[in-house]
């Protein structure tokens, strides 16, 4: 009976977090395909969360923290006229937000300098 209770609270603590970072709300589907859509984006995202929080172990950051974190990031892109010129640069990252692109892949800091 205890270890249903706490399954119980893994499944409720999921949902919360679907609807906090994702800003899920309620959809309401009339179509099974719409249905099964709709539960395939929330295991998605659910699997993401799960993911980033995974590869966030060694930090101090959680999925969510993280991703309001990275919320503020910004890529900037120049291009000509004629696209013969292009520039793209990642706006000055704070300390934090290296933090986080490190822990999830190094490649990501790799790509822009």
């Amino acid at each position: 009976m205890l270890s249903l209770y706490f399954d119980k609270d893994i499944v409720g603590k999921a949902f919360r977090s679907l609807k906090g970072i994702t800003q899920l709300r309620p959809i309401r589907h009339w179509l099974a395909e719409h249905v099964h859509a709709q539960v395939f984006i929330c295991y998605l995202a659910c699997l993401l969360l799960s993911l980033l929080q995974y590869r966030l172990r060694r930090t101090e950051f959680t999925a969510e923290s993280a991703l309001l974190e990275l919320g503020t990031m910004y890529k900037g892109c120049l291009r000509d006229a004629k696209q013969v010129f292009k520039l793209s640069r990642i706006v000055a990252l704070t300390k934090k937000q290296e933090t986080i692109l490190k822990a999830i892949d190094r490649r990501l800091l790799r790509a822009e300098n």
